[in-house]
Order: structure tokens, then C-alpha cells, then sequence
């Protein structure tokens, strides 16, 4: 889909929606997988910002696309999230956080799974708010001034949302590493 735009300077010239927005596919889907925590459902709102980015980008007019194409898939995704609460069933244990590893692993490799799977289930256990922050700044890339325009909230409170998230996210580390080494 070819778009006219108009510049900051008012030069005419092409947007093509898969230029724009397909480069950021990858970090649409890790957005929608932390907060949605299902792969399934995370591919259905991906999809679903895709058509919703695809039938409003008439409206696109240039800069930031990844944080405008995250702002919809963040949308997406709490409205998938409202509908899905509305259902809820107690959640289910999570085997990866509890996985038993086979006795071939070195030191170091089960040193390495065990900090990410502690780091993966830590992150899990965060808030919507504080997930959200920590996967758009620190997985995604984005600075805050754009999860700021993804999220809807000012600068300051991404900064501080952010500082708060890190710190939660340090005491449940802290606390399954101290949970570990007592088992």
C-alpha cells in the first residue's frame, strides 16, 4: 500500500506500509507475548494491530513508526486482556520456571538457563504497568520518550515506572535465588 506524505518541509513523497512497519514484526510480537504471556494469543493481536495499523495508516503521517505501530499493539493487547479476565481461570504452573535440567548440563550452561529462567519468571511475576515499561526500554529499545507516546503517560512517569519495575523486579531475583539455595 502506497501512501502521498508530506514532510516537515512539505515535499511530497511515497510511504509504503511494509517499509514502515514490517522491520518492527519482531519487537510488535515480544510487546504482545509479555503481556499477554501466551504465544497464541500474542500472534492474534499482532495480527490484529497489523490490520488495525494497515487500515489507519492514511492517517500515518511519518516519524516514529515502531512507536506508532507499539501503540497499537499495546491497545490490542489490553483489550484482549480485558476480554480474557473476564474469563479467567487460575493460572497454571509454569513448568519452565520449575523444569528439573538433566544432569548433562556444565556448570555454566545451567548457571546461564537458570539466570534467564529466573529473570523470565521474575519478569512474569511484574505488574501490566512495569512489564510493559521494562520490555519496551529494555528489550525493545525504545527511549522514553516514545513508551511515553506508546503508553500514554508523561516522560516522568515512565522514568519513574520504570526505576520502580527494575527495582521489583531485583527483589523477586533476590527472593527465587534465596527460595533456591534453601531447596
Amino acid at each position: 500500500m502506497m501512501e502521498q506524505h508530506r514532510d516537515a518541509e512539505g515535499n511530497q513523497g511515497q510511504l509504503d506500509f511494509e517499509q514502515v512497519f514490517l522491520p518492527h514484526l519482531d519487537a510488535a510480537y515480544n510487546l504482545a507475548r509479555w503481556l499477554l504471556r501466551n504465544d497464541q494469543d500474542a500472534e492474534d493481536a499482532v495480527q490484529e494491530a497489523y490490520l488495525r495499523a494497515h487500515k489507519a495508516f492514511a492517517r500515518f503521517r511519518g516519524g516514529d513508526g515502531k512507536a506508532w505501530l507499539m501503540t497499537i499493539v499495546r491497545n490490542v493487547c489490553y483489550t484482549m486482556i480485558k476480554k480474557l479476565r473476564s474469563h479467567e481461570t487460575p493460572e497454571p504452573f509454569d513448568e519452565e520456571c520449575h523444569q528439573p535440567t538433566g544432569e548433562s548440563e556444565t556448570q555454566e550452561t545451567f548457571r546461564q538457563k537458570a539466570n534467564a529462567e529466573s529473570l523470565h519468571c521474575a519478569l512474569e511475576k511484574l505488574p501490566d504497568e512495569f512489564r510493559e515499561v521494562i520490555v519496551l526500554h529494555d528489550l525493545e529499545g525504545l527511549a522514553y520518550k516514545e513508551i511515553a507516546t506508546v503508553v500514554g503517560i508523561p516522560i516522568g512517569t515512565v522514568m519513574s515506572r520504570l526505576a520502580r519495575a527494575r527495582g521489583r523486579l531485583r527483589v523477586e531475583i533476590i527472593a527465587a535465588n534465596a527460595k533456591e539455595s534453601l531447596s
